[in-house]
């Protein structure tokens, strides 16, 4: 949220530890929101099936970012405001705070009926990153927040994407905040992979900083792939009409991130220092910045006391201001380029930024980043359990810090459970490299048994 601190995860009850390394309960991958196709990133670019899909939509927080509420469990709010998305033209909308122990089937499936996508922060104001010491904030109990959440919103198919944390590094001073972000988005990718969920993208939002933009963008793809983000977005209210493609110096960003191999698009825009009218809709969606930007979020849909809202709540009611009529004409006006966009298919993993006056990454350099906590493996192998939701007690100081440093691939998923397209269930389980180097191998006692339990159930089969 733009200003805001960045906010990165939960904590809470720790889920009950099996008896064995693997899960035998399936784990739902669809729901009743299955009115939409499932986006995925390909190159630097998402799709819905074999469609480019462009991010065309607002953020989303009503009562704003103090409040700590959540708009997607409020279905009377989310009934309301879903018709004002409809009416705008949207097909995304971004929420910085959920509750991870409500219930969200409804909203959820209202937004799906209606073709729109929830990009979600996972993160909550007591859930966090502390951008000041971020070492003792990245800990097993902030993680297994971020999980719950993870688990409440992978059943759904019209959940877009995952933010793994908004402006932490919000000056040049932070930037050393990068590594325990960078190491935050692996463990995210890794539990998702580990519980058989659908690749569900998982990147970060960077603040409107032009000083180390740049490198949070090469640092979050750089390295091995458990280490790379499968997207980037950033903040930019550097477009403010009356202005023009080359005058915003947006035809500039465009050619430093051509050869940028994720796909990119702005999490935040919307300049109010004039009369908004939108004009920067049509360069977004069009011909000169679709090979290299998926779409943009409008900062943002209700109005909470910084001048940026397109609409105004009270009680049941919403007024629409002329931002909302001069947004709505903008999208409207313009559509789409046909086909692909002019995306690249592939692209190089960048190199990792090297140390420097504006970006000030010591503690771990290069590919090294934090080992995921010990009191966390648990997790990624059993699932997390109930969240602590957002009358959690906090994280930040609850202790159980990283100790040690990750070897490159220490993230990835060696074994991942398969779906079933018919059912949307899973079958199997997860373990990962990460887990041998906590607890080492898990050896073949499993795979013994099941041989045997296999052997055993044909020769009773052909006795009967």
């Amino acid at each position: 949220m733009k200003g805001a601190i960045a906010i990165a995860v939960v904590s809470a009850a720790l889920a009950s530890a099996t008896a064995t390394p693997v899960k035998v309960e399936a784990r739902a991958t669809s729901s009743s929101s299955s009115s939409v196709p499932t986006v995925t990133a390909k190159g630097n670019a998402f799709f819905a099936g074999e469609d480019r899909f462009y991010i065309r939509g607002v953020d989303y927080q009503p009562g704003g970012s103090s409040g700590a509420a959540d708009p997607i469990s409020d279905t009377a709010g989310c009934t309301r405001d879903v018709a004002e998305f409809k009416k705008l033209g949207i097909n995304t909308v971004r929420v910085y705070t959920v509750d991870n122990t409500a219930n969200h089937d409804e909203c959820m499936s209202l937004l799906a009926q209606n073709g729109i996508y929830l990009a979600l922060d996972v993160n909550t104001p007591k859930y966090s990153l502390n951008r000041g010491d971020p070492a003792p904030s990245y800990n097993a109990d902030y993680l297994q927040s971020l999980f719950a959440t993870i688990d409440a919103f992978a059943k759904y198919d019209n959940t877009l994407l995952f933010f793994s944390g908004n402006e932490v590094i919000n000056a040049d001073n932070n930037t050393n905040c990068a590594p325990y972000v960078k190491a935050v988005t692996r463990d995210m990718k890794q539990y998702i992979g580990s519980q058989g969920y659908r690749s569900i993208p998982v990147g970060y939002s960077a603040a409107d900083v032009e000083s180390n933009r740049y490198d949070m963008a090469q640092y979050m793809n750089c390295g091995t792939d458990d280490q790379r983000s499968d997207f980037f977005a950033f903040n930019d209210y550097s477009w403010c009409d009356p202005s023009s493609y080359q005058v915003s110096g947006w035809d500039q960003k465009v050619a430093l991130f051509s050869n940028y191999s994720l796909p990119l698009f702005l999490s935040e825009y919307g300049c109010i220092t004039n009369t908004r009218t939108f004009e920067e809709v049509a360069s977004l969606y069009g011909t000169e910045m679709t090979p290299v930007y998926s779409g943009g979020l409008v900062y943002e849909y209700s109005e909470e006391g910084s001048g940026y809202g397109l609409v105004t709540i009270s009680g049941d009611s919403v007024t629409e201001k002329t931002d909302f009529t001069n947004l709505m004409s903008a999208l409207a006006n313009t559509t789409a380029p046909n086909g692909d966009g002019g995306y690249k298919s592939s692209g190089q993993v960048s190199t990792c930024p090297a140390e420097s006056s504006t970006w000030q990454v010591t503690e771990f350099t290069g590919q090294e980043l934090p080992a995921i906590p010990s009191g966390a493996e648990t997790y990624i192998k059993n699932g997390a359990g109930t969240g602590p939701g957002l009358a959690g007690s906090g994280s930040q100081n609850a202790g159980g810090a990283s100790t040690g440093t990750a070897s490159a691939g220490s993230g990835s998923v060696t074994a991942t459970a398969s779906s079933s397209a018919s059912s949307g269930s899973v079958s199997a389980s997860a373990s990962s490299a990460a887990q041998a180097l906590i607890t080492g191998d898990m050896g073949f006692a499993p795979f013994v048994c099941v041989v045997v339990v296999l052997i055993s159930t044909f020769f009773g089969t052909t006795l009967l």
